[in-house]
């Protein structure tokens, strides 16, 4: 009896230790378009687009990437401790080119593109 009793909290301990190296992580949700805003700027020569995104909790700490998939070109920038993003860098871009934007945190990535306008994105001018 006691040599069952001492398997049977044997398998129950091998159980709870290897729980915590199967727990699923929950993914993070893609940015919302609509929640983006680009500020676009004409210079002679040159026009940019400046980023910015509210506070999520969900992309605090997260490395943002925005590649502009017209022009080739792109700009790498961390969140804020809040999740917020920008204002970024300026980014080459013109109206109704396709811009990337991806959150990273660890090892889970998510993106939405958009077709670029001045303001807050459109989420239904989707990307070719």
């Amino acid at each position: 009896m006691r040599r069952e009793f001492l398997a049977a909290c044997a398998a129950v301990a091998t159980v709870v230790a290897s729980g915590g190296c199967i727990t699923p992580s929950i993914p993070i949700p893609p940015p919302d378009p609509a929640l983006m805003s680009f500020s676009i700027s004409a210079a002679p020569g040159a026009t940019t687009a400046v980023f910015a995104y509210p506070a999520t909790h969900n992309y605090a700490g997260s490395v943002v990437y925005l590649y502009n998939r017209d022009q080739g070109v792109g700009i790498i920038l961390d969140a804020n401790a809040d999740g917020s993003v920008g204002p970024s860098q300026p980014l080459a871009a013109v109206a109704g080119n396709q811009v990337v934007v991806t959150f990273q945190i660890e090892d889970q990535s998510v993106s939405s593109c958009v077709r670029l306008r001045d303001g807050a994105q459109d989420p239904n001018n989707y990307c070719d």
